[in-house]
This record gives structure tokens, C-alpha cells and sequence, in this order.
């Protein structure tokens, strides 16, 4: 298939800067100078030796799968590398509604992302030295951290509510339907009395669910996120559909941007990868959310469900593969618990998207959407 949308030329100079990146970042990993301990001994157990035989992204395939039961479980300090072992530590965590939780350890990458992230932002509407609200999880989480540091990095400063994801997954669980719901007016409650408490807020964070909420409640008061101050919002999850998004901006926002004046702009990101951006979506493309990972740093593929190893072709539907590069945390070819439909590069970034990111569907029917 065609990629319109880029020259070829620009591909594959992409592709090259990637393959350059993998192999620096494979030497950083497993040289016994500077590698994780993790890595080195994982080193002892492979038939190939990847300081050698590691010359370009596609040799990233003769890796196992990446497991996450790897990050279940301590000690945290096994996946620092050695050449960053003298740095301040933090511990992110995902998951944890049962068992151990899944944790990463990051020093600077949480600020990288958001830095870079921070430069696809239009300053129309996300206005320099703007203050932001951070409508989303609390806790061990990196979302928490990374918004203030946005926040921050656009000359900002971040006001953040109380929200524990953990427990309102038990409580979907559970059934408890009434804490549930009280629950959600607590988050959004904290979030009104931030708006209206003189902070000049312009710019937010939010889930899905928690803008919906959120503009409802101030719908009841006579209100709305535009008349409250509201420019700027950037969400993310695998809720964040076209349907929802046509809602919220013919619905709840008043109109598009030029009419409205609220711009919000769609991501996929985790603990593990970091933050997808989205081309434009608009009426005119029906919505429609395609995200491209923030390559070198991060790679998605959408691979064949029964052939990890195979990417399917533009249009057709796989699972998403994950391959996180950067001197803090190596990640080769980890399954993530998405599907999509793979999409070609797109001029602002050169190498392939996947749209309509939704819960692979052997688990999905398993899987508790909480406030995302």
C-alpha cells in the first residue's frame, strides 16, 4: 500500500535513525559496564550475543517476548542500569488491582516524554505559563508526575486531585454500584473547586470518563469547561473512541475549536511506552484516532494475533507490539493488552500508526475499565 501521507525518502531516514538508536541502545544494555543487572544475567540465556549480532531494529525479533511478570516483584534496582547508578530513582507502578503490581523504574524518562510531548501542543490553546488541572490517577503512578512536569515545562503550574484507580476497580467488581457513583462525584468535586478557586486554569489532563463527568456535573450548574476557562485538554485511554469524541465536541464543548475555543487532543500511552501522539482529528476525517509512538524512544507494531512476529498489512487488524528503546529501560517486543488497525506514517511522524486501539478481544470480555 501507498503511504500518502509521507515520502518515501523521509521513511526511510526515519527507519535509519531507528535502526542506528536501537543498536546504541542494545550496546548501553548489555555491555558489562553500563547494562542492568537484569540484562546482563538475562545475557548468559540467549543464543545469540546482542552486542554483536544486534545491527538494526528487525534483529530485535530474535528476543523472547518481553514478559510482564518480569516487572512483577522487587528488587526494582535489577532493572537500573549501571551506568545510571548513581542517579535519584523513581518507581512507577501500573496495574496491582490483584496481585504484585507492575513496576518501572525511571529517573529522567517520564520528563523526556512529556518534554517532547509538550512540543506537538499547540500554544493557541495551550498557552504558555497557563496553569493545568490534573483530572486523573494518583499515587505510584507516573500520569501524576508527568503532567506536573508538563505543566511545568510550559512555564506552568499543576493542580492535581486525590483519585485511586485501584479502588474504583474494586468497586466496579464488587458491584457497588451507589460507592461507585459517590466516588466519581468525590474526583469531580475536587476538580469544580480547583476551577473555581481563582487558579487561572486553562490547560487539564483527563480520563475519558472524568471529562465526561466533569462537563456534565458543570452542565447541572449552569456551566461548561469554555466558561470555565478551559483551552487546553490532552486525554488518553482506550476509551477515548471517535464516537466519544464527536459527542464531547458537538455535545459538551459547544462546537469544534474555532468555535468553541477548547482544543483536545487524543494519546495512548502506558508506564511501559510512554506517550503516542494523534494526527489531526477531525469532523472532516470522521474522528477518526490514529496514534504514532514517539519513535526512536518507542516503537508500535500491529503484529499478526498468532505471528508476533509478522506485522500485518495497512487497514488489517492485529495485536499491539511494544518495543520501548532508551538508556533508562529496554523493552523488546512486548504484547500489549491492545488491538488495533495498523496505519501508514504520516508527515509529522514518519513511520507507521495503529487507529481504533481498543482491549484485544481474548481478554477483553476479562478486562475492568475503571476511570480510563
Amino acid at each position: 500500500m501507498n503511504t500518502p501521507f509521507c515520502s518515501t525518502e523521509v521513511i526511510n531516514q526515519a527507519d535509519t535513525a531507528l535502526d542506528a538508536h536501537t543498536v546504541k541502545t542494545v550496546q548501553w544494555h548489555f555491555h558489562e559496564s553500563t547494562g542492568s543487572p537484569f540484562w546482563l544475567e538475562f545475557k548468559s540465556k540467549l543464543n545469540f550475543d546482542p552486542l554483536t549480532e544486534i545491527q538494526g531494529f528487525a534483529d530485535l525479533k530474535k528476543f523472547p517476548p518481553f514478559e510482564d511478570e518480569w516487572l512483577r516483584g522487587g528488587p526494582a534496582r535489577r532493572w537500573i542500569p549501571q551506568g545510571l547508578a548513581n542517579k535519584p530513582v523513581y518507581v512507577f507502578e501500573t496495574g496491582g488491582t490483584t496481585g504484585i503490581p507492575k513496576s518501572r523504574v525511571a529517573c529522567e524518562d517520564f520528563r523526556t516524554d512529556y518534554s517532547l510531548f509538550s512540543e506537538t501542543l499547540p500554544d493557541k490553546y495551550f498557552p504558555p505559563d497557563s496553569n493545568w488541572l490534573m483530572l486523573g490517577p494518583s499515587g505510584p503512578r507516573r500520569l501524576r508526575l508527568a503532567v506536573e512536569h508538563l505543566a511545568q515545562q510550559r512555564g506552568g503550574i499543576c493542580f492535581c486531585i486525590d483519585l485511586d484507580p485501584r479502588w474504583v476497580i474494586k468497586l466496579i467488581q464488587k458491584g457497588w454500584t451507589e460507592h461507585l457513583e459517590a466516588y466519581k462525584q468525590h474526583c469531580i468535586e475536587q476538580a469544580i473547586t480547583i476551577l473555581r478557586a481563582g487558579h487561572d486554569v486553562k490547560c487539564m489532563f483527563g480520563t475519558p470518563k472524568l471529562i465526561e463527568a466533569l462537563c456534565l456535573a458543570l452542565e447541572e450548574q449552569g456551566s461548561s469547561l469554555p466558561a470555565a476557562g478551559i483551552t487546553g485538554i490532552f486525554s488518553g485511554g482506550t476509551e477515548f473512541t471517535p464516537q466519544w469524541t464527536r459527542f464531547c465536541v458537538e455535545e459538551l464543548f459547544g462546537g469544534p475549536p474555532d468555535q468553541s475555543g477548547l482544543y483536545m487532543t487524543p494519546t495512548y500511552g502506558n508506564t511501559l511506552m510512554g506517550l503516542a501522539c494523534s494526527s489531526p482529528v477531525t469532523a472532516e476525517n470522521n474522528y477518526k484516532i490514529t496514534y504514532y509512538a514517539p519513535q526512536p524512544r518507542a516503537v508500535i507494531e500491529v503484529v499478526d494475533f498468532k505471528n508476533p512476529n509478522c506485522v500485518v498489512d495497512y487497514g488489517e487488524t492485529g495485536r499491539v507490539k511494544l518495543t520501548t528503546l532508551t538508556p533508562e529501560f529496554f523493552v523488546p517486543g512486548f504484547l500489549e493488552r491492545d488491538e488495533g488497525e495498523r496505519e501508514p506514517p504520516y508527515e509529522k511522524y514518519p513511520w507507521d500508526g495503529v487507529s481504533g486501539v481498543r482491549p484485544y478481544h481474548k481478554i477483553a470480555e476479562a478486562t475492568t475499565v475503571g476511570v480510563y
